[in-house]
């Protein structure tokens, strides 16, 4: 009995590259399937999980890309590959026997969706099929089910996209790694009115109604971290109210942002020269929203200081 000869090529005729075997097995997932099914999206998801995210790749350099990101332990590579390569993608299925043979876990996971639907999309995205040459979308599309035929067959997951929506595609594909939702990073500043206000913040608490201890001989050379500014500004009428009310609000908005796919979210705590009462109301703040839970950065803009204060 005597053994096939193992093929130094793929079907395209290109030569297998030489590589290492990789310090540590990456788990791999192939990203396919029709162009205009959300690949891009759930790219993106993917890679907003940690995973190491490349796009239009062609299928012979996954063995060599494999090898790199395996001397990182623990990573997790995912490849879009699609028919934007060209001749290059018909060796997509002898890629992954290659690297099942070196006992290499891959996912492959094939994005589709109903013809009507992607031709409404590249209507909507006035873009044209990359398989459509001289004909209709649905020519294009056509040509594509039928080169990525075998691929579906073979794929561990068929997404249907056509009546998801961006959210409903991230929570799909965060289901298919099994892996949690990505944490929202909430950064709390403290400013000055009189420096500006900060231009990347999404909600602006204004608590100059508090009493300023500027006016204060004793609090004056001090700031909004020292325990009798703090005491002072906290036990002001009302300070406390607004604390809880604020906190919140701001948790309602922060679990609908967590639904939209907004992942970091900045809250502008002003005061007039961004001393006492914004970086005071600033810190108890971020203690506020870490007890329900969140994930906060403090920084005090205006403080005048020789570096920058920042607790997590």
């Amino acid at each position: 009995m005597t053994n096939e000869p193992v093929s130094e090529t793929y079907p395209s005729g290109i030569r297998k590259p030489d590589v290492e075997a990789p310090h540590s097995k990456p788990e791999v997932m192939i990203l396919t399937g029709m162009s205009g099914a959300g690949r891009t999206r759930a790219a993106a998801v993917l890679a907003d999980l940690g995973w190491y995210v490349v796009d239009n790749l062609p299928p012979q350099m996954l063995a060599n890309l494999v090898t790199m990101v395996g001397r990182d332990s623990g990573r997790k590579l995912a490849a879009v590959v699609d028919v934007r390569g060209g001749e290059f993608f018909q060796d997509l299925e002898a890629v992954m026997d290659d690297l099942e043979a070196r006992d290499v876990p891959v996912t492959l996971i094939f994005l589709d969706a109903s013809d009507h639907t992607l031709v409404s999309r590249y209507e909507e995205a006035r873009r044209r099929h990359p398989l459509q040459q001289d004909g209709t979308i649905l020519e294009g599309i056509a040509r594509e089910r039928t080169q990525l035929a075998n691929v579906r067959e073979r794929a561990d997951n068929v997404i249907d996209t056509s009546t998801l929506n961006v959210h409903q595609l991230r929570d799909r594909v965060t289901e298919e790694v099994a892996a949690e939702t990505p944490r929202i990073h909430v950064n709390v500043l403290s400013f000055g009115f009189k420096n500006g206000i900060p231009a990347d913040a999404d909600f602006i608490a204004d608590v100059r109604f508090l009493l300023n201890p500027h006016w204060n001989p004793e609090l004056r050379p001090l700031t909004g971290l020292d325990p009798a500014v703090r005491d002072h500004v906290l036990s002001d009428d009302g300070a406390q109210a607004f604390l809880d009310g604020y906190a919140n609000v701001i948790d309602i908005a922060l679990n609908r942002y967590r639904a939209n796919d907004k992942s970091d979210v900045t809250i502008g705590v002003g005061c007039t020269g961004g001393k006492h009462r914004s970086v005071a109301m600033a810190e108890a703040l971020s203690d506020a929203l870490r007890e329900l839970g969140y994930s906060v950065r403090t920084t005090h803009r205006d403080r005048p200081t020789d570096r920058d204060h920042l607790t997590t």
